[in-house]
């Protein structure tokens, strides 16, 4: 791959940030800054860094947004009965983690490839939230519920995506698992036989990617005091379209930490730019795909005159 090939990702980072800081002058405003890093990033990020293991292990998961929902639902669900801060995130994360758990049995019990295994679980996970929810109402915090959950994860959310990121970056990279699970991904029948556990370890990965979306979910309703239903699934496509975004930015043309968070870098990016300069929602996701198409466009192109 050529050196413009790789980073053609990080100069259309900087290439908008100087188109939108000309459009509008309150987008390098810190007030905005801030909020594109807390509104836009922090969960995506973590949406984005789940679906990046994944993929790295060879699988998609289309259940990212649902074990995002389903952590969001029991977080609420418990403070809402009362329940202590540490009790919900505990309730949350192990909810998503189940969402995982489920995928991992049908990919290493019945041998399901992780596309179906998990649009199954989206499918069961939208009729469960449906059901819980009397057909979608949301669930509202009451003013008496516990706050001081709220103030350590508004103040601390940077910091649990970058502590999430580094110990994401760490594991694929230089852990004896993570290049399994590389390995896995890149030449499957070479690693089984080999006397790599690929099964299991696609299954260990999904219960992973499934409790770092349980953290996102927590952060999630803890922001807005309450849970929608299928509100996570609303990050999916944006995860699986910056994780493909940052295979841009590896030599070997791979999903990796650092270019998926550039990925989600450029995405929020441009979903703040535009809501700044008075664009429609609508032609934000618009624009977005455009975005998508034409970095890899040109990534594939210089890639193969390389």
């Amino acid at each position: 791959m050529s050196a413009y090939s790789r980073f053609g990702l990080p100069a259309a980072l900087v290439l908008l940030v100087v188109l939108f800081s000309l459009a509008t002058p309150t987008f390098l405003t810190p007030a905005n800054l801030k909020s594109i890093a807390l509104n836009h990033f922090v969960i995506l990020a973590l949406a984005s860094l789940a679906m990046t293991l994944v993929v790295c292990a060879g699988g998609i998961d289309l259940s990212v947004g649902t074990a995002i929902d389903m952590a969001a639902l029991a977080y609420i669900v418990i403070l809402a009965q009362g329940g202590a801060p540490a009790l919900a995130i505990l309730g949350a994360v192990a909810a998503a983690g189940l969402v995982g758990l489920f995928n991992a049995g049908l990919i290493g019990g019945l041998a399901l490839p992780p596309f179906l295994a998990t649009l199954g679980t989206l499918f069961i996970g939208q009729s469960v939230q449906q059901l819980a929810t009397n057909g979608g109402v949301p669930i509202y915090l009451i003013a008496g519920a516990p706050r001081p959950i709220f103030a350590l994860v508004d103040g601390s959310r940077l910091w649990l995506v970058g502590v999430s990121i580094l110990c994401g970056g760490v594991l694929m990279a230089a852990s004896v698992f993570g290049r399994r699970i590389v390995a896995a991904g890149v030449a499957p029948a070479v690693a089984f036989y080999s006397g790599v556990p690929v099964r299991r370890d696609i299954g260990n990965v999904m219960i992973l990617a499934a409790l770092i979306a349980g953290v996102a979910g927590v952060v999630l309703s803890s922001s807005v005091r309450s849970y929608a239903p299928l509100s996570g699934n609303g990050y999916l496509m944006d995860a699986i379209g910056a994780t493909f975004l940052g295979t841009t930015f590896s030599v070997w043309g791979r999903a990796n930490v650092t270019g998926t968070l550039l990925g989600v870098l450029l995405l929020s990016v441009v979903k703040n730019g535009l809501l700044l300069t008075g664009v429609s929602f609508y032609w934000s996701q618009v624009a977005s795909g455009v975005v998508i198409f034409l970095v890899l466009a040109l990534s594939f192109a210089t890639r193969r005159e390389g």
